[in-house]
């Protein structure tokens, strides 16, 4: 009992030093198979339920303990979040939490710029040739890819949908 109160204790002065991949003890490479059985360990081992025998004054460290363990898990285990999430901590060492919201936001936003592009003129070409396309326009559509493509280069999804319409003349 004296090595787990210990535990809690030191974990809880730093655990807002942690990234997620220290908060779970796994690599940054580690599969979502390791990431998952990492979280199930640290929850049998840091769950608030688990540790009722504790003293009470415990209970508020063993609590944001397991509420970390919940959040990087969350985080990780989902392929554009956890994409997201290494971008950021690349970027910016000290930030080392990114809240589930934060995470979700920023994942739906670079993929919705990979899918309508990233570039006001790119976005506003795109949706001209998706509604020339909704209308059977395939020149007018065409045109306007083109044109997106003008400003971004290298969308791969504009590029895919006009070899689409070039490949079905």
């Amino acid at each position: 009992m004296a090595t787990a109160t210990a535990e809690i204790r030191a974990l809880a002065a730093i655990l807002d030093e942690l990234d997620y991949y220290r908060v779970l003890e796994v690599d940054v490479r580690a599969p979502v198979s390791e990431i998952r059985a990492a979280y199930h360990r640290a929850g049998r081992r840091f769950h608030p339920d688990g540790h009722r025998d504790l003293a009470p004054d415990l209970r508020p460290d063993l609590t944001r303990i397991a509420k970390r363990v919940t959040e990087a898990y969350s985080v990780l285990r989902d392929p554009r979040r956890r994409r997201v999430y290494d971008q950021q901590l690349t970027a910016n060492a000290e930030r080392v939490r990114m809240p589930l919201a934060d995470a979700s936001a920023e994942a739906d936003r670079q993929s919705r710029e990979r899918r309508e592009g990233r570039t006001p003129n790119g976005r506003r070409y795109f949706m001209l040739a998706q509604a020339d396309l909704a209308r059977g326009d395939r020149v007018a559509a065409e045109r306007n890819l083109r044109t997106a493509l003008t400003f971004e280069p290298d969308n791969a999804n504009f590029k895919e949908l006009l070899a689409g319409l070039r490949g079905k003349r």
